[in-house]
Order: C-alpha cells, then sequence, then structure tokens
C-alpha cells in the first residue's frame, strides 16, 4: 500500500512485547505484521504497563521509542478516583444497567490521558487513520471522537452490560469504521450502535500456523495415556470453566470410563474430582500445541468471545472442537468450518461428547476441516492483505 508521508496511529490502553491479553496479542501480532508489509505505523499509548497494574501508576517514560521495531508513543495518564470507579463498575459486572451519570463516571474514572488525547487533537492531520483497540477504555471512548472521520475500532466485542452503554452508542456510532474479528460480532455492534455499510468490515484475527504437534511427545511427558478433553485458557467463572467442570463430573458420573479432562492455563478453579480432571497449570508453548494434538476434542465453554484463538489451534492441530451454543461468534465458527459440535444444556454436552468419542473418524475430518478453514481465512498473510487494502480504501492521504 502507498500511505505517502502519513502514517496510521494504533491507539490502546497500554502496550508491550510481554503483556497478557487477547486484544494486546493480537495488536502486537498485528503491528508487526503491517510493519513488515511496508506500512508506516506507530503505537500510541499511556506509561501503564499492562490491564493487571495500577491505572494510576505511570510506569513507563513518557515520550517516543522503538520496541522491537515498532515506534511507540507514551503518555501520562491523571490520578483517578479509584473508589467510584470500581462502585459502578461492579454494578456492571453483574450485569446491572447504570445511569448516565453513573455511565460518566465510568469513563471519567478508568484509565486517562490528557496528554494522548491533546496529542491526538494537535496533530491529526500527520495521521492517514487512527486504529482504537479494544471498546471500553478511556484511549479508546475518548480518542475516537476526537477526529471521528478518521478513527477506527476494533472493538473486540462481545454481548456484555458494558456495551450497551449509552455513552459508547454515542461515540462509536460516529466513527469511519470498524474492524471485527466475526460476523456475529459486527451484528451486535450493528444492533448496538446502528453502525453498517462499507467501512465496517469482518476481516478476522492473523495467526501463526507454521508449527508443529506431536501428541506422543505430550502422553509422555506428562503420563497421560487415558483419552482426554481439553481446555486451555484462563480458569475462572467468566470463561465458564466452572461449568465445564461440572458438566464433566456429571457425565463420569452417567459414563464410567477412563476419560480424564485436562485443563491448562493460569486462575484458580474448585475441582472436585482430581483423579479425573488434572490441572497442568501454564505449560510451554509447545507443549500446549502437543496437548491439542493429544486431546480427544478441545471444548471452549466461554460465552462471550469475539474470537477464540484456542478454537483456532486445536484446529491446526487436527483436532474437533466443542463450544457454548449461546456464543455467537463460536458457534459461527463451528458452523462455519464444519469443525465441531456446540451444546446448550448438559444434555447436549452428554450427547455431544459420546458421539465425539464414538465416532473418531468424523472427529478427524472436523478436526481436518478445522484447519482448512483456519489457513484459508486467518494466515497472516491473508489478514496483512485485507486490513492492507481496506487502508488504502478508506484512509485519509491527502
Amino acid at each position: 500500500m502507498d500511505t505517502g508521508k502519513k502514517r496510521i496511529g494504533f491507539v490502546t490502553p497500554w502496550y508491550g512485547e510481554t503483556i497478557g491479553g487477547g486484544a494486546e496479542a493480537e495488536l502486537r501480532g498485528l503491528v508487526h505484521h503491517l510493519r513488515e508489509a511496508g506500512v508506516n505505523l506507530e503505537v500510541l499509548t499511556t506509561c501503564v504497563r499492562s490491564f493487571t497494574d495500577d491505572w494510576n501508576k505511570n510506569y513507563h517514560k513518557p515520550g517516543l521509542t522503538e520496541e522491537a521495531g515498532i515506534p511507540v508513543r507514551r503518555f501520562p495518564v491523571r490520578k483517578r478516583r479509584t473508589a467510584d470507579f470500581d462502585a459502578v463498575n461492579l454494578r456492571l459486572m453483574n450485569g446491572q444497567r447504570i445511569t448516565p451519570q453513573e455511565e460518566e463516571v465510568f469513563c471519567r474514572e478508568m484509565i486517562n490521558s490528557p496528554e494522548l488525547y491533546d496529542y491526538i487533537r494537535d496533530h491529526g492531520a500527520e495521521y492517514a487513520l487512527f486504529v482504537f483497540i479494544p471498546y471500553m477504555f478511556g484511549p479508546v471512548y475518548y480518542g475516537c471522537q476526537i477526529h471521528p472521520q478518521k478513527s477506527v475500532l476494533i472493538p473486540c466485542l462481545h454481548d456484555e452490560s458494558y456495551a450497551y452503554m449509552q455513552c459508547f452508542r454515542k461515540a462509536f456510532s460516529n466513527v469511519r469504521g470498524m474492524i471485527f474479528h466475526a460476523d456475529p460480532e459486527r451484528i451486535l455492534a450493528k444492533n448496538l450502535y446502528g453502525v453498517q455499510g462499507e467501512c465496517f468490515v469482518t476481516l478476522g484475527e492473523g495467526l501463526y500456523t507454521d508449527w508443529s504437534a506431536d501428541a506422543a511427545r505430550f502422553r509422555s511427558k506428562f503420563g497421560i495415556n487415558s483419552p482426554f478433553i481439553l481446555y486451555a485458557g484462563r480458569k475462572d467463572a467468566g470463561k465458564r470453566v466452572d461449568m465445564l467442570v461440572r458438566f464433566f463430573a456429571a457425565y463420569k458420573k452417567r459414563n464410567p470410563g477412563d476419560l480424564k479432562l485436562v485443563l491448562i492455563g493460569g486462575g484458580a478453579i474448585d475441582i472436585p474430582d482430581r483423579e479425573n480432571i488434572l490441572d497442568l497449570g501454564f505449560v510451554e508453548k509447545q507443549d500446549k500445541y502437543d496437548a491439542y494434538a493429544a486431546a480427544a476434542f478441545f471444548c471452549n465453554p466461554s460465552q462471550m468471545e469475539s474470537f477464540s484463538l484456542v478454537i483456532m489451534e486445536s484446529w491446526l492441530a487436527g483436532r474437533p472442537v466443542l463450544v457454548n451454543g449461546t456464543c455467537a461468534v463460536t458457534r459461527d465458527f463451528v458452523h462455519q468450518a464444519n469443525g465441531g459440535l456446540y451444546f446448550n444444556s448438559y444434555p447436549e454436552f452428554e450427547a455431544c461428547v459420546r458421539y465425539l468419542l464414538e465416532h473418531p473418524d468424523t472427529a478427524d475430518r472436523m478436526g481436518q476441516n478445522g484447519a482448512d478453514y483456519v489457513r484459508q481465512n486467518f494466515r497472516w498473510d491473508v489478514i496483512v492483505r485485507r486490513y492492507t487494502d481496506y487502508f488504502d480504501r478508506i484512509g485519509d492521504w491527502t
């Protein structure tokens, strides 16, 4: 793409080469691959280290640096009234609607950087576009309102209480465009914010696909010889891992045998049957890949996803997936790929588990279908081409 002298500014609340989080990892991969493709870009962010750090603390020094080849321009945050924010946020976390006054408190007392907003306002002419990710943080909410006609949002949107806030509808309904990971996310944004048209597009998310997995190596290293269902990711109620554990325990009572449930990742959750539910905690990346290949299938019980890296990785390892039918995004991926099954209740969960275990040839075909789907749609070269075509089409390069 011909970017001329202007650049694209990617605006995010925090940035770093090693910090965790799905949106954070997506942005890192995206800016690195776009940079390699010749896109003139930089990251605009705060001096806060990460989501899990104190949003009042400026960990990084302000100013422009180059980090792993990416220009990163950081701005200090202002002090916030944490208790005021926490009170409103607790109501949102419990799925409660809040008043316009409480919405104002939420936006004002979360992470914010007036110096970042001033910079965007004063230097807007130097940028072809500003791309904001993800949707519910101050730098995105306030930043996209400064130059809305050159603002693009990668919202990472879920069907959750935050998404229904009227302040977000007002701000996001005026942006130049949005980029979605999946069509159900695009449809949700249309229903919530009224956004539609050629600038509101589903481009997907880029994945590293050139890795291999060895099922025998995983079984040998961890001493697991029984068939098992795999879960990889954060172990908490928000991801509905508690439901998966409960459903698996019920399945074992009704279907005696040697089937195990293997959990990989951080977090803690009550495990009632440690003989059959094995929590491996954090493992090396190659061990995770090998676990996918060794599993009978992968289960993602989450109800709220805008993408799902783990089901894509399971497919790349050749294994089918079982997903929560109430999650429109993962259910849609399963339909498009013909790469697995979905459940809406315990009886459906049990029926799906039994089907996948009793039809191994079909399960293998589902896994291969999924691998083909990922490579056709989410390889980095595919994603970079989609993004550069999109930027060329809507960017203000003059």
